[in-house]
């Protein structure tokens, strides 16, 4: 089976959503506040020593850290630093070899892999409509999922599309949401592991064709409470959105409440060519909507860079390694960001290959995985 997933909306140019806001001074990273300097001094702590530890390969952890405080909380965030993790193209049935072969390229072992399932009815032959499948199983078994799931059926009919009403009544609950819940809840009850699970990503893209943003919440807290009353307690709630700030009312309306939110992600990345902006850098694609983040819907939910990568630059081969190594600096100033996910395939469109572009990118990507700020213990 192939992979699917659905075609991102053009985003537009950059210039018109904050996204090329300076960088904060000193000066104005300083007025954050006092607790924004308690968590730096806690962060830094923490990353001295870990950094002592030797740094995982494809093998896993060498060994876990001295100081209990860096372990995962129940809702697996690291106190200490933040996870490394990956979207690797796969078809469903080739998952765990497609992860092996990028942790051999990235050096290391990804603490969360990212996959995507659409809400058709579920069977043991379809694996798009099948969370945590053999393979996700297999994969889970030394690394965390981030199970991303679309209220769509991908090739199905407009008369089957799960709508957001739809899911919000009730109509899914015997044929897929039940079914789903039962099979997170077993797994977590045979290996005692938790998921990321993210119901319906960049939702800002997705109305009105699939809702209201009321009806959106209402789907939401619907599938969310289903799995409470069917005793599934190893989910940790993700809620992801696009982060293009032209969206910021869409964001507002159609956050589900912080009872709902375990977790709060954003895909921000450098288009370049392919949606014809400015080269932005990383600290470009990600401040201003960090910080519209915590200013409007949580200043204290651990944040996740759910996706980020960068396009090449055919006329400087060596941009994209440039645009990685600067990750790990900025990654540390990003209050609350606990999880930082690179996307390594493709978006449709000419000049809109994403991944991960020949040995000098991928030597910077190695380094950005090897520092000790994204090398947190598992367990």
């Amino acid at each position: 089976m192939r992979f699917a997933r659905p075609a991102r909306r053009t985003r537009g140019d950059s210039t018109t959503t904050g996204q090329h806001r300076r960088p904060r001074t000193p000066e104005e990273r300083r007025a954050r506040g006092r607790r924004r300097l308690l968590l730096t001094s806690v962060t830094a702590t923490c990353a001295v020593l870990v950094a002592v530890l030797a740094l995982r390969d494809a093998s896993g952890p060498a060994g876990p850290a001295d100081d209990p405080k860096c372990r995962p909380t129940e809702l697996l965030e690291p106190p200490c630093g933040a996870w490394f993790g990956a979207f690797v193209p796969h078809d469903k049935t080739n998952l765990a070899d497609k992860v092996r072969a990028y942790e051999e390229n990235v050096g290391r072992r990804l603490d969360i892999v990212y996959t995507y399932h659409d809400m058709s009815a579920v069977t043991d032959t379809r694996l798009e409509g099948q969370l945590l499948t053999e393979q996700e199983q297999r994969v889970g078994e030394d690394r965390m999922l981030l199970l991303s799931w679309e209220s769509k059926w991908w090739g199905g009919t407009k008369a089957q599309q799960p709508t957001w009403r739809r899911i919000a009544a009730g109509d899914l609950d015997d044929s897929v949401i039940d079914v789903q819940a039962r099979r997170v809840k077993e797994y977590g009850e045979r290996t005692g592991k938790k998921v990321f699970l993210s119901f319906d990503l960049e939702m800002d893209t997705r109305t009105p064709g699939n809702g209201s943003p009321a009806d959106y919440v209402r789907a939401y807290r619907h599938i969310h409470d289903r799995f409470r009353e069917l005793g599934v307690d190893n989910v940790v709630w993700t809620w992801i959105i696009t982060g293009y700030l032209d969206h910021a009312d869409l964001f507002e309306q159609m956050y589900p409440g912080d009872e709902y939110v375990d977790w709060i992600g954003y895909n921000q990345y450098n288009y370049y060519l392919c949606h014809k902006t400015d080269w932005l850098s990383f600290a470009q694609t990600q401040y201003a909507t960090h910080d519209w983040v915590r200013a409007n819907i949580s200043d204290d939910k651990p944040l996740m860079l759910s996706e980020f990568g960068s396009a090449s630059d055919p006329e400087r081969p060596d941009r994209q390694a440039e645009w990685y190594a600067q990750v790990p600096a900025v990654l540390k100033d990003l209050e609350g960001v606990k999880a930082a996910l690179q996307w390594n395939y493709r978006d449709p469109g000419p000049h809109c290959d994403l991944a991960v572009a020949g040995d000098r990118a991928w030597a910077s990507l190695r380094e950005v995985a090897a520092d000790p700020h994204l090398n947190q213990p598992l367990g």
